[in-house]
């Protein structure tokens, strides 16, 4: 019998498995949800299929139909804390080679605050294949006490209510967008997401909720593409927002909303990472140098290259793209317009004063983090200083020996998602560095980085960060610490990396 690849997606997370028959394809996401008057958290998760990868069968009325059976379970540890087993029917069809469509299950149900490991089992009932299973983890973190966001879900579709179903919210019916590609005939991206209890913050006074787009490698605003909105405080905000990104070129890009009380600050962020192919769009039309530039002075075109690709942490998607063409032909007027315009597009009144002090980082990065067969600027300790500049902090330890926390208690650490406890022993930890940034220019105060050697090599590669855009893996103690400590417990590497220092 035929074997083919089945690929079950969730959103950020790819799993294959190999199976018979047909090639079943579908996208799992979830959202966390919180009910302030209940003080009670649920998560909705979406399943998406396409039609075109189930086995439709016949039924009664001549029309054809595909079954799915999906068992859904919540786990906390070794104990299952939520499971439902049920069959998912597809909407019927009287035309089984017109099947370039997809439809969605929605599930609710309430899960207090923890972390979790999500099992889904899928099968298509038709089918002769076994069951595809895939994992998530998956967290829940909500309080009475505190303002506190939703996730934030893209919809493909919005409409208002004329008889109440599962996709209906606050007057509206909402069809969840499970994948992070929107591709170009999507010209707007549709929002929703929730506030709880900002009232806590700014009293009787409204707030503002700003939604932008930032490049993910940069952690810059894109142009202006942006909404603002003013809403009223309760304990529970429900807010709908819609961009345009009609002219947003192809990249990685975030998604993010920040809540402003009435003096301007930011008291809550939410951001959602997707992907953009736009590839009608380009960048900005340049500006040619004149004659004795920084630019039109660089006459080695061997010298411009490096220059050009030493950009690479700064760069958006688009200007990446750009550079690795250029670079790949010889095209040495065309380069010296590109790295004008570059330098042009980050300080319009001083470009050669920005690009001077660049290349004196980049000339520091090359000399004090460079590895063989490997520039600097290529390492992660690299991309952070040209990225964000020279840290305010800097903690090296090659053989820091901590304190083993044992009998762990109740407390938790919002920061790092883990539990702390009194007891004492030790633990030997991998060589770190700690940088901290007192502010950075695209983000708040106290932002850490994490840096690694895993296996003493002297090449250390970025471990977990709390700055936006940055990766935050839970378990990244845990791994430092050579899997001495437990799953989410905070050692005393944790407490560093929470007081940056």
């Amino acid at each position: 019998m035929k074997h083919t690849l089945i690929c079950l997606a969730f959103v950020g997370l790819m799993s294959c498995l190999w199976a018979q028959d047909k090639q079943l394809s579908a996208l799992f996401n979830y959202n966390a949800f919180y009910l302030p008057e209940a003080q009670k958290s649920y998560v909705e998760t979406y399943l998406s299929f396409d039609a075109w990868s189930l086995q439709f069968q016949p039924t009664a009325d001549g029309k054809y139909k595909a079954t799915v059976e999906v068992i859904l379970q919540a786990k906390q540890g070794d104990s299952t804390v939520y499971i439902k087993k049920y069959d998912l029917s597809s909407p019927a069809t009287a035309d089984t080679t017109l099947l370039d469509w997809s439809f969605v299950d929605l599930q609710r149900f309430y899960l207090p605050n923890g972390i979790y490991t999500i099992d889904l089992s899928v099968r298509d009932k038709g089918s002769q294949a076994q069951a595809s299973v895939v994992q998530q983890r998956i967290g829940v973190a909500f309080e009475h006490k505190k303002a506190s966001m939703s996730n934030l879900q893209l919809m493909a579709s919005v409409k208002k209510t004329t008889t109440q179903n599962l996709f209906s919210r606050s007057g509206y019916d909402m069809e969840p967008y499970l994948s992070d590609f929107i591709p170009e005939e999507i010209t707007k991206l549709n929002l929703y997401y929730e506030v709880y209890n900002l009232q806590r913050e700014v009293g009787k006074n409204p707030f503002v909720s700003l939604v932008f787009i930032e490049d993910q490698a940069t952690g810059r605003r894109v142009g202006d593409i942006q909404q603002a909105a003013r809403h009223q405080t309760s304990q529970l905000v429900p807010i709908f927002s819609q961009i345009d990104i009609q002219q947003l070129p192809s990249g990685r890009y975030n998604l993010v909303v920040e809540l402003h009380n009435k003096a301007g600050e930011n008291m809550l962020y939410k951001k959602l990472p997707f992907v953009r192919s736009n590839p009608t769009v380009s960048i900005a039309a340049s500006v040619a140098p004149s004659d004795g530039s920084f630019a039109a002075d660089i006459t080695d075109e061997n010298k411009l290259n490096y220059y050009l690709d030493a950009l690479y942490p700064i760069a958006s998607e688009a200007e990446k793209n750009a550079i690795k063409d250029m670079i790949s032909r010889p095209a040495l007027t065309e380069k010296q317009m590109f790295f004008y315009n570059f330098w042009l597009q980050r300080d319009a009144i001083d470009p050669k004063g920005k690009w001077i002090q660049y290349r004196g980082w980049l000339e520091y990065v090359d000399q004090a983090f460079a590895y063989p067969r490997t520039p600097g600027y290529r390492t992660d300790r690299g991309r952070v200083y040209l990225q964000y500049g020279p840290p305010d902090f800097i903690r090296d330890e090659k053989n820091f020996v901590g304190v083993l926390k044992l009998g762990y208690g109740t407390d938790f650490d919002e920061k790092l998602g883990g539990r702390v406890a009194p007891s004492q022993g030790s633990v030997h930890y991998l060589p770190y560095q700690l940088w901290r940034y007192n502010k950075l220019e695209t983000d708040d105060a106290n932002r850490v980085f994490l840096f690694w050697d895993e296996f003493r090599s002297g090449f250390y590669k970025l471990l977990v960060s709390n700055a936006r855009g940055e990766t935050l893996d839970p378990l990244w103690e845990r791994r430092l610490s050579q899997q001495q400590l437990e799953e989410y417990v905070v050692g005393e590497v944790g407490e560093q990396f929470n007081r940056g220092y």
